[in-house]
């Protein structure tokens, strides 16, 4: 059974950072592309993030490029998220996902960017 396990949420500030984490297990972890999802009050979710099997490959959304760094630690099946440079329009809630579009995907963590 997968389960993915989402932490580190928080209320921040703008220009602030927060690392979410993501621990995996149920599935083959070192096979698996990993994801990071959101979806913000009143809109769909929207992909963020994903990291490739090794960790050295690793693609994001324009709207978080340059401020987001996605990574994996495949000795402890995790996956984290790097938010730096946060702004208000990243309040969310941040999902971990075996897949793009979040169809398998934890319970999630929320992200309030906030003054």
């Amino acid at each position: 059974q997968v389960q993915l396990v989402e932490s580190g949420g928080g209320l921040v500030r703008p220009g602030g950072s927060l690392r979410l984490s993501c621990e995996a297990s149920g599935f083959t972890f070192t096979s698996s592309w990993m994801y990071w999802v959101r979806q913000a009050p009143g809109k769909e979710l929207e992909w963020v993030s994903g990291v490739g099997v090794n960790g050295f490959i690793t693609s994001y959304a324009p709207s978080v490029k340059g401020r987001f760094t996605i990574s994996r630690d495949n000795a402890k099946n995790t996956v984290s998220l790097e938010m730096n440079s946060l702004k208000p329009e990243d309040t969310a809630v941040y999902y971990c996902a075996k897949d793009p579009d979040g169809a398998v995907r934890g319970k999630g963590t929320l992200v309030t960017v906030s003054s």
